[in-house]
């Protein structure tokens, strides 16, 4: 992780978040991580990533060097909190968000909310609104042991975000639409085991994808064939690649 950025903290409203400030200019390029992951997931794309402009990484509440959530870590909470941080570090839109897994839920709930403030998303394994609830309930029988022997070593914060997800899908369904950005949909093209997801469940994540990449008259799908649920991990080229697509599209002409 030798090019990760040097890491600094901050504290906004109470809630300590570490973050990354590296790069310089246009456009701010922000990446939000996964549940449960932190910012060192994205050591990788550096140092190239850097040439496409600023480059923020961050923490969200609970998560790597930021303090326990100091309020419940709904999507429009997370939202507001990313959207203080930005302010704070003096960091201008429109921002190319770059939403891995769960991250993708806000990247989505950001670009509804705030449209003039967004050039472009890019959405790795993301999760759609539909995949909530869904990949629980097909969960196979070793998914729920493994998930089961994990709450019984850590229980569950009742203001970290998965706690709050549900919360989070209402927030999107009650925002306005996607905006019409440019979109990248990047997908994992192995196959994970069946004793992890079952067949069914497979078929409905995929589904999910596609309905991401129409979340924009601009969307495209990306499937990162060598790549699992980690892109920017086993790929980190094909993500650069995708994020530099977005920000080219959305410095040029469009209707």
């Amino acid at each position: 992780m030798k090019n990760l950025p040097e890491k600094r903290a901050t504290t906004i409203n109470g809630q300590k978040l570490q973050y990354t400030l590296s790069g310089q200019g246009k456009p701010a390029i922000v990446l939000i991580n996964g549940a449960g992951g932190p910012l060192d997931a994205w050591y990788k794309l550096f140092p190239e990533i850097e040439r496409l402009g600023t480059v923020v990484s961050y923490d969200r509440p609970g998560v790597g060097g930021s303090a326990r959530p100091v309020e419940a870590q709904t999507g429009e909470v997370v939202v507001r909190q990313l959207r203080d941080l930005l302010r704070e570090l003096g960091v201008a839109g429109p921002f190319v968000l770059v939403g891995h897994s769960f991250g993708g839920l806000h990247a989505n709930l950001f670009a509804r909310l705030h449209p003039r403030e967004v050039a472009g998303v890019v959405l790795l394994e993301a999760t759609a609104p539909e995949d909530v609830g869904m990949m629980k309930h097909h969960q196979s029988g070793m998914q729920r042991a493994i998930n089961g022997l994990l709450n019984v070593f850590s229980r569950p914060d009742p203001n970290d975000e998965i706690s709050n997800e549900h919360r989070t899908v209402a927030d999107i369904a009650a925002a306005p639409a996607f905006p019409d950005v440019p979109l990248r949909v990047v997908s994992g093209g192995k196959v994970p085991p069946g004793w992890m997801t079952s067949a069914e469940a497979l078929s409905l994540r995929a589904r999910n994808q596609e309905a991401l990449v129409r979340l924009s008259p601009r969307g495209q799908r990306i499937v990162a064939e060598r790549s699992g649920h980690f892109p920017q991990m086993s790929q980190p080229e094909l993500v650069i690649e995708a994020i530099a697509q977005v920000s080219s599209a959305s410095r040029g002409p469009h209707p």
